[in-house]
Parts: C-alpha cells; structure tokens; sequence
C-alpha cells in the first residue's frame, strides 16, 4: 500500500459528491475548499468558510449602507490587493498549493482560479454582482455595474481593456478553424465550471510529475463533478491503471467506450482494456 499523501478517507468522497450533486445548491468557496483534502484530509473546510465570512464583515463594516457599486468595487479591490496582499504565486506557479483555497488564505499568495474564488465570496457578500470567466490560459472576473459589465484579472485587481484582453487572445487563435468573438470567451462560468478548472489544473501538475496516486485522487473528484464527461472517466482509468487498480480501469475505460464510441482513441482505448484484462487479477500492493 502506497504512504501517498493524496490517500483519503472515502467519507471525503462523499461530501465533495454532496456538495457538487445540485447545481442549484453547489456552494462554490465550500466546494473548492474541499479540494484540498485530497492533500490534507484532516483539514476543517468549514474553518475556510468563517474565515472569509470574517473578511466579508470586516470589508462590510466600512461601506455605507448606500455604498454605489462602483464604490464597492473600489473598496473591495483595495482590500483583496492592497490590505491582505493577495497576489499570484510567480515565484512557484505550478506548487499545487496555489489551488487549495485553505493555503492560499494562509500564504496569501494563489493562481488566478483560486483567487478569483475568494474574490467572489467577498463580492457577493457585499453586494456586487460577480462572476468567473473561464478565459484561456488564464482565469479571469467580470463585474456587472451599471455602466456595464468590467472585466478583472484577479492576480492585480485590475480592469482589462478589450484591447488586453484581444490581445491575451493571440496566442489561442492559431488553433481555431474559424475567428472567434471576444464574447464567446466572457461568458460566466458556473460554480461546476469553475471547480473544473482547479481540478484540471491539478490533474495536469500531477501528470506531469507522474503522481499517479495525485493524478487518481483529481479524476476520482472529477468524475463526480462532471460524470457525463468521457474523456475523464478514460482519465481516471489510465489513472487506475497507472497505480495498479486494474479491475478499475477496466470499467472506467468501459464506461468511456460506452459513452464515445466514435472518439478518435476508441480502439487504442479498446486494445488497452483487452490487454488489462488477459493481465488478470492484479498484484498484490
């Protein structure tokens, strides 16, 4: 049996299938802290929710009961940026503790998705009208006001031109087979979208540094975020396979056969599951 720091208690399972069953309940700042106790099971997310909470009363306290949005958001933005100092982690931008929220309320310092997911707590709790966008290659947030909608990078609480933000764009527009409108990329992204984000943006790290036992803990949150997905119900059987859970992997590339059969890598996905199982039952770990 693997020492692995990313084992978990099933229990912790169970409440992350909890929290993300409903979209019309998904707490996104519960659920994304919940993330972290693949890493650190014995952690209290509820401690993560008063923390904020004690942050949203104390920038509250300073806004008069008829504070226009634009005052707000002024307030809001010092306060996140300037009071807590929070901050991207340039120095370190792939350690997976920029994306569990209980560290980054600790360090002070995250990627733009975790940022942005406490950003959104606050404003909320304030009164403004905010939401993620799930912008390519770097997560940003838009603000409703009622001179329009003010698009965010939640690294500097700055607000991006579109000329920035066409700009920030370039670098995508080789891949598409037809131009594409700035708009199709500021649409808000849902609570479900955005813990999507965070948890493949872990799955990639842990890829990378081939931490199956990670890279298994991702998928197993992923395919209870988003089950109707094929292609990470196939992750999570490389996954499976990967730390020796055959029989695993064996359903879950079933499942993903079921659910596209046409897809580009079905018979190399096929020929694996035949090969896993002629292996028969599994060594013993």
């Amino acid at each position: 049996m693997s020492d692995s720091p990313y084992l978990k208690p099933a229990s912790t399972l169970t409440y992350f299938a909890a929290l993300v069953a409903d979209d019309a309940s998904l707490h996104l700042l519960e659920a994304a802290a919940a993330i972290a106790q693949d890493r650190y099971p014995d952690f209290d997310v509820q401690a993560v929710l008063a923390e904020v909470d004690e942050l949203a009363r104390r920038l509250h306290q300073r806004l008069p009961a008829d504070a226009a949005p634009a005052h707000r958001l002024r307030l809001l933005n010092h306060f996140f940026s300037q009071e807590l100092g929070f901050a991207g982690n340039l120095n370190n931008y792939y350690e997976v503790d920029n994306s569990y929220v209980h560290r980054v309320l600790r360090t002070r310092r995250g990627i733009p998705v975790s940022l942005a997911v406490i950003y959104l707590e606050l404003a909320a709790q304030i009164g403004l009208q905010a939401c993620g966008v799930s912008f390519p290659g770097h997560f940003l947030i838009k603000l409703q006001l009622p001179q329009g909608d003010l698009v965010l990078d939640p690294l500097r609480c700055e607000p991006l031109s579109r000329e920035a933000l066409e700009e920030a764009l370039q670098p995508f527009r080789a891949d598409w087979t037809s131009p594409q409108p700035l708009e199709r990329f500021l649409r808000p992204a849902t609570p479900r979208q955005v813990l999507a984000r965070m948890l493949r943006n872990l799955k990639e790290i842990h890829r990378s540094e081939g931490d199956a036992s990670a890279w298994l803990a991702v998928q197993q949150r992923l395919v209870l975020l988003l089950p109707g997905e094929a292609a990470e119900w196939r992750d999570r059987g490389l996954a499976q396979e990967a730390v020796g859970h055959w029989q695993g992997a064996v359903e879950d590339l079933r499942r993903y056969l079921e659910l596209s059969p046409d897809a580009s890598d079905a018979p190399e996905i096929a020929r694996r599951v035949q090969t896993l199982v002629a292996r028969g039952a599994p060594p013993m770990h």
